[in-house]
């Protein structure tokens, strides 16, 4: 069977390697001129630069990603280190210690800085522990077969029945329902500014996971407390030597990856998508069309609405997209962790996560007021910039169209307001002398090719889901962070090896119809 996939992000090569695995004919079309999407790697002057912070979640052995890289025969070629990242509020900061103090220390830290909120803070930690274990089930019953699988789901929903009554909570009830003080309940919110979404509009039952305690300290036992957590690391070279890996692989075992070919339309007969049109005029016919980007520019653009049944196209409608990201990319001729030690610091200047991220969906930009992130992957991969000199990003939420003016008449202007307020944590980095690099909305919207620009995809709004996996169209699929999976490198990953697994049981087949 031939196999045409759109987009040659991490989810269409993992979606190529595992087509190919099952001894398909694979073609990769991607309309930029080199492959990777967002995980694509920017170099100038010695320097590379990921588009974003890449602390990765899962890339463990046995861990969600780690097993699929080691069903893709991929896993030993990629080099990761275990790291952290650290927190700094306008009052305290959230900084792995030089020495070691335990699986509870981030807890331990909180309670001296609150402790009004000792017992609460107790309280969160079994919370935590509950949800972490979740997790985990539902990873072992995803991927069990037969009766071993029936016992793992038995066991998940007895760990969830406890917590059942609280499923529609969001994450701003969950966090009033936990703590008292409002700065403590920012420091388990403030993530949600990164993804763009609410308070009010987030899952309440997702607050421990994205506050995992093994993000803040990369010496922590996995399995401490009895409580099993995810590893967090950065890919040696950045999420560039990935995208090197699995194009390599994909060409190794006959797969095709064409550059530069823009789709412009799915070809669809008799409710069957038989292959696309590109650009310059050439077909690519097809017995299964795998689709990832955008969900709105892959169905109503490149299907149209026309052939798609109206409760679809609504389900289309209706998937949320986060806002985008300002950044700023930076080559510096001296050491950043007199300053920073951590590659990763997110530097928040507003405890009001709710309001904060309401004032960027309606498009109006802080430039960098409520806070800001500060990323030096040369840290951990010394290779990404020259010798004696560091690679950093510094980056904040942004709307990707903004209220007042556009980003191409602004830039120039946000770019110096931006690192106005990175400099107050890292003196000279205005005056280092490198390459200096604006990315915009608009940037990433050309990049990756939507109209919308969504950094991270679909936003994890309650009741809201991203894109379905399998559409109307038969042999049409779509993966990617604005699918079923949501973002996230881990997310989009896991959702390819679970589109893949619906794509076997289906048995699709062109001589089916």
């Amino acid at each position: 069977m031939k196999v045409v996939i759109i987009g040659s992000g991490i989810s269409g090569l993992t979606a190529a390697l595992y087509m190919l695995q099952d001894g398909h004919q694979v073609v990769v079309l991607e309309q930029y001129e080199t492959p990777g999407g967002v995980t694509a790697a920017i170099r100038r002057d010695g320097y590379t630069w990921e588009q974003g912070q890449m602390l990765v979640e899962g890339f463990g052995p046995g861990e969600v990603v780690g097993t699929i890289l080691f069903e893709l025969g991929i896993f030993d070629q990629i080099e990761t280190v275990r790291d952290d990242r650290a927190y700094s509020f306008p009052d305290f900061e959230i900084c792995r210690p030089d020495q070691y103090a335990g699986p509870a220390w981030r807890i331990d830290h909180l309670k001296k800085i609150f402790p009004a909120e000792s017992g609460n803070l107790d309280r969160y930690y079994r919370f935590y522990g509950r949800i972490m274990k979740l997790r985990a089930l539902a990873f072992s019953a995803e991927r069990s077969r037969g009766l071993s699988a029936v016992f793992s789901k038995l066991r998940l929903y007895a760990a969830l029945l406890p917590l059942w009554s609280k499923r529609n909570w969001s994450a701003e009830r969950m966090a009033d329902h936990l703590f008292d003080d409002d700065k403590l309940k920012a420091v388990f919110l403030a993530l949600l500014a990164d993804f763009v979404v609410r308070p009010s509009q987030f899952q309440g039952l997702g607050i421990p996971a994205i506050n995992p305690e093994s993000a803040f300290e990369r010496r922590l036992d996995l399995t401490a407390r009895g409580i099993p957590q995810p590893s967090y690391r950065n890919i040696v070279g950045g999420c560039d030597s990935l995208v090197s890996v699995m194009v390599r692989e994909i060409e190794a075992q006959g797969g095709r990856i064409s550059c530069g070919a823009e789709v412009t339309r799915i070809r669809i007969r008799q409710n069957r998508a038989t292959g696309v049109e590109l650009a310059d005029g050439k077909v690519e016919p097809a017995d299964l069309v795998i689709a990832s980007g955008g969900a709105r520019e892959v169905f109503f653009e490149l299907v149209g609405k026309a052939a798609l049944p109206d409760d679809f196209v609504q389900k289309i409608e209706d998937v949320p997209l986060m806002e985008s990201v300002f950044m700023v990319h930076l080559g510096i001729d001296f050491d950043p962790r007199q300053y920073q030690k951590n590659p990763v610091c997110y530097y928040y200047r507003t405890y009001d996560i709710e309001k904060g991220v309401e004032e960027v969906q309606s498009g109006r930009y802080a430039e960098g007021g409520d806070g800001f992130l500060i990323y030096i992957p040369s840290i951990n991969s010394p290779g990404m910039a020259p010798e004696g000199h560091h690679a950093v990003t510094v980056y904040t939420i942004a709307p990707d169209t903004l209220a007042d003016g556009s980003w191409a008449e602004k830039k120039e202007e946000y770019a110096d307001k931006l690192l106005d307020h990175a400099e107050r944590v890292m003196p000279g980095l205005k005056e280092a002398g490198g390459p200096r690099i604006i990315v915009t909305p608009d940037d990433f919207k050309k990049r990756i090719r939507l109209n919308h620009h969504s950094f991270g995809g679909a936003a994890p709004v309650m009741g809201r889901p991203g894109a379905p996996y399998q559409t109307p169209v038969n042999g049409l699929w779509f993966v990617g962070a604005q699918s079923r999976s949501g973002a996230g490198l881990n997310n989009v990953m896991h959702g390819v090896w679970q589109a893949v697994t619906e794509i076997r049981k289906s048995g699709v087949d062109a001589a089916d119809d």
